[in-house]
């Protein structure tokens, strides 16, 4: 069971834990008799494959499938087969840890230039003529 991310990752059995029980829902004697619904456990905070600034980025990424003891918790019971909801789980996962190897970029804040604040002014300046046309005329005659 082990889950390869990429070249330089790859995860062992022991971060995996998967647990099977019934699915909720329709599906007759399919779901009262068969464990579909996968629930996969990967113990992020103990894993030697991610660093600190990964595990900060993934546990906000993932929010509250964060677990007290560092685990992220990924539930599927979409389709009726186990194997397909297993493969499911495991490509979420995947994705989430994708998504936390990628450093966004601060945010350098710029000013606006001066045209642009000029022509901001300007077009207030119009539209506010345009309303203060739609009152009253004036009875100065």
């Amino acid at each position: 069971m082990v889950l390869e991310i990429n070249d330089k990752i790859v995860f062992q059995d022991w971060e995996l834990l998967e647990t099977f029980d019934r699915s909720s829902g329709a599906g007759g004697q399919n779901v009262n008799k068969v464990a579909t619904k996968v629930t996969l456990r990967f113990f992020a905070q103990q894993s030697p494959h991610l660093t600190e600034a990964m595990k900060a980025r993934l546990k906000k990424i993932v929010g509250s499938k964060w677990t007290l003891d560092g685990a992220i918790v990924i539930q599927c019971d979409e389709t009726r087969s186990q194997f397909r909801n297993r493969e499911i789980a495991r490509k979420r996962l995947v994705e989430l840890i994708k998504a936390s190897l990628v450093v966004k970029k601060n945010r350098r804040p710029t000013r606006p230039t001066k045209g642009s604040i000029e022509r901001r002014l300007k077009a207030k300046k119009v539209r506010s003529d345009v309303k203060a046309m739609r009152g009253r005329p004036d009875d100065d005659v």
